[in-house]
């Protein structure tokens, strides 16, 4: 899957306002980054590299995974697949959003 169909798929989940107001930066490591701006609205997700509030890092295929409900995100981290890096509380409040 293509990052663009990422961002995509997260605006579509997401919406206009998600009601996170933060920033939130997932590191796909080789496949890229992208940056959900949560502080303004409409909310704004683009392929970037900016700092943020909250890093999550994990696979590209993870990532769908957990997006389609196949990955709980606490069983990611336990498990080391998802690496959380900054505000613990943002990536708390995204997990409900992805459902």
């Amino acid at each position: 899957m293509s990052l663009d169909a990422v961002i995509a798929g997260l605006q579509e989940k997401v919406g206009e306002d998600c009601g996170l107001g933060a920033t939130l930066k997932f590191d796909f490591g080789d496949d890229g980054t992208l940056v959900l701006d949560a502080t303004q609205v409409p909310n704004v997700i683009s392929a970037s590299d900016a700092e943020t509030q909250c890093t999550m890092a994990i696979s590209l295929a993870d990532f769908m995974e957990m997006a389609e409900g196949r990955l709980d995100g606490t069983m990611a981290f336990m498990s080391g697949k998802l690496k959380i890096q900054g505000d613990m509380g943002i990536a708390m409040k995204l997990a409900p959003l992805l459902r």
